[in-house]
């Protein structure tokens, strides 16, 4: 249940099997496996559900290119097959569309060395993207499978069709785990209360609502779980990892929903159900105001009009910024502290969280409870691996 519209901790303290600190995609989805394994567990959020990065438009849901292919490629090939079952529960259980369709994606090649190094990516998936009685493919196209989407020019260098890609709706993801969470049996949600500091060695987690007494506890808060977690870790030289700034736009275009994800020179632009596209996205590594959109999103809106002509007279209904957060090593930081084992970090998702949320937390919820996970989780995406290189 949502305790939204009444005090939070009416007697000034709590407590819980699992406290979950944030409710974007990453904290959602970790109270959804909670949910599911039976956990008595309590979610708070400062805000509301899906207020921060994951409240945004773009949704791409991008593969790792088939070549070179290590562990961390195989997580989330495994991750993106098996989401698409994962929403196809939840929307049977809520009643709810999340928008997510497996549209794939078109990568123009501007250069003829491209296309060679596409036909060895080609070569690849035959090979890796594999998943038992379904196989994706990286083809090789002269033309796109639609006309003018993209417009490639007269280069003749042809395009990629990757059939794995997929997109999803953030806000209707948000909306569809809320919904499944407000029925829940185990879990409670807390939101509009903010996390002050946390003692581990009471297992204690002090709110501005009250104490919060648990037996683990999972920081998913985006970007701010980056200066918390380390509060915690000791001989840090650098931080833990940083908020990266992205901005985005939805046009308004009355197109086909199923058309593939075009990618270009870290441009999306991304069909959506109800007569929307996203263009996207920026990745700022400075900023003065991380909420306001500029002339950066101007000029992604005229490269996407560019690539695809068929825009040029949608008009923007919506322009949004916001922060994304990168781990010091990049990949996502999951698992337990080296030190604290009752603290878990479930964050630094950065471009690939929608893709991977549901998959880490399924990990790190199994960890928490004392159960083995049902599969292993890639040395670079540990917690303890982040702590490593922010302490040399």
């Amino acid at each position: 249940m949502s305790t939204a519209d009444s005090p939070a901790l009416p007697s000034g303290q709590s407590s819980a099997a699992l406290l979950i600190v944030g409710g974007g995609i990453m904290g959602l989805w970790a109270a959804v496996h909670a949910e599911r394994m039976g956990i008595d567990t309590v979610l708070i959020d400062e805000g509301f559900l899906g207020h921060g990065a994951s409240g945004g438009l773009l949704g791409a849901l991008m593969p790792h290119m088939p070549d070179k292919w290590n562990a961390k490629k195989q997580f989330q090939f495994d991750a993106l097959v098996s989401l698409e079952a994962e929403i196809a529960t939840l929307e049977s259980e809520t009643g709810l569309s999340a928008g997510y369709r497996r549209s794939g994606r078109l990568i123009p090649l501007p250069k003829p060395h491209l296309r060679q190094i596409a036909l060895g990516h080609s070569a690849d998936a035959e090979i890796h993207w594999d998943a038992g009685e379904r196989r994706f493919r990286w083809h090789l196209l002269d033309a796109p499978p639609v006309p003018d989407w993209p417009v490639t020019g007269g280069n003749g260098c042809g395009l990629v069709h990757d059939t794995l890609a997929a997109r999803v709706a953030p806000r209707s993801l948000v909306a569809t785990l809320a919904a499944f969470l407000r029925g829940a049996k185990h879990v409670r949600i807390i939101d509009n209360v903010a996390l002050a500091d946390l003692d581990l060695v009471r297992n204690l987690a002090e709110t501005d609502a009250g104490t919060i007494a648990f037996g683990h506890c999972i920081v998913a808060a985006g970007y701010r779980s980056f200066p918390l977690l380390a509060r915690y870790s000791e001989g840090l030289t650098q931080p833990l990892g940083q908020p990266v700034k992205g901005q985005a736009a939805l046009l308004r275009a009355d197109l086909d929903p199923s058309l593939p994800t075009i990618f270009r020179d870290g441009l999306y632009v991304v069909a959506h159900e109800g007569g929307h596209v996203a263009i996207g996205s920026t990745s700022e590594n400075r900023f003065d105001d991380p909420y306001s959109t500029d002339g950066q999103l101007d000029v992604l809106l005229e490269a996407a009009r560019e690539l695809v002509p068929v825009l040029n007279d949608a008009p923007v209904v919506e322009r949004w910024a916001g922060l994304r957060p990168k781990a010091i090593d990049r990949d996502p930081m999951v698992g337990a502290h080296p030190v604290h084992e009752r603290l878990l970090a479930l964050t630094g998702g950065f471009k690939v969280s929608f893709g991977l949320a549901h998959r880490l937390a399924e990990w790190v919820v199994a960890s928490a409870a004392g159960r083995n996970p049902p599969f292993d989780l890639p040395e670079s995406f540990r917690f303890a691996s982040h702590i490593s290189v922010a302490s040399r």
